[in-house]
Order: structure tokens, then sequence, then C-alpha cells
């Protein structure tokens, strides 16, 4: 069984999880909505693993005695300058999933739930490639500034781009 803070930390957690599904919906709305789809594709897939993550949380809330439980969303921000915005916007979202997985972790620590430690380590390795890859595609978008031709051929990349639950 769950003690009551480490249960409200990952119910919150969860629907944070879904949170940054519906902002990634918002990033690839704007691609398409600017003729992007290979880039939307990204967000999409994006989504998708998010959602597949809050998920994955809500299983281990309830197969350990808890009560997942869903709160309102906020709207996400929906106006972006740039591809390139997004992308950097998404990195900031990923820093801030990984500090919130930091103080699961420590709370964890704090009541010696050793399974609950073995759950978050597989997030906190996920936390590692989703940080690193949103560095490489702003690194990407940097140097392919304004060629047009690259950028073109980069979308067509990343509308190759699934997400299969593992």
């Amino acid at each position: 069984m769950l003690n009551k803070e480490l249960l409200e930390a990952l119910n919150e957690q969860m629907n944070h999880e879904y949170f940054a599904a519906h902002a990634y919906m918002a990033m690839a709305s704007y691609c398409d909505s600017q003729s992007y789809e290979g880039f939307a594709n990204f967000y999409i897939q994006q989504a998708k693993e998010e959602r597949y993550h809050g998920k994955k949380i809500y299983d281990y809330i309830n197969d350990r005695g808890g009560h997942a439980k869903f709160t309102a969303l906020p709207a996400p921000k929906v106006d972006f300058s740039s591809i390139l915005e997004t992308f950097k916007d998404g990195l900031a979202q990923e820093q801030d999933v990984t500090k919130r997985f930091y103080n699961l972790s420590e709370i964890a620590h704090k009541d010696k739930d050793y399974a609950t430690i073995s759950f978050l380590n597989w997030f906190l390795d996920e936390q590692v490639e989703e940080e690193s890859m949103f560095e490489t595609h702003i690194d990407y978008l940097n140097r392919i500034g304004d060629d047009c031709n690259t950028l073109y051929l980069y979308e067509k990349e990343l509308a190759t781009r699934t997400f299969d639950e593992e």
C-alpha cells in the first residue's frame, strides 16, 4: 500500500503525463497548421508516448492498492513562433518532468518504498532519453537554419516516427 504523500504525488504525476500529451497535441496542431505534417507526426507520436506513461502510472497506483484519480488539465500553449520554439518548449517540459520524477524518487526513498523506487527508475532512464532527443532536434534545427531543402528532408524523416508500447 502506498503512503498518502506518495499516492498524491503519483496521482499528480499521472495527470501531468496526460497534460504533456495534451501539450504535444497542441504542438502537433501548430505544425499541421503550418503544413509541417512530418513535425506534426513527431508530436502525435510523442503524445502517444506520454499517454502510455500516464497509463503506466495509473496501473501502478491501482496495483498497489491506491486509487488513480484524474483532475482537470490546464489548457496548453497553442501559439508558437516557429518549429524550433516547439522543440525548445518540449525540452523545457521534459526537464520539468525529470524534476518531478526526482521528487517522486525522494519521497519513495524517504519511505523506503523499494517497489516504487524500482518502478520510478524506469521513468528516470526514460527521461535521459527524452531530454537528449529534444536537445538533438534543437541542435539539428539550429544547424539547418533557413535551409528549406534540408528542413524538408528532416521533416520527411520525422514523418516516419512511430510509437509502439513496449
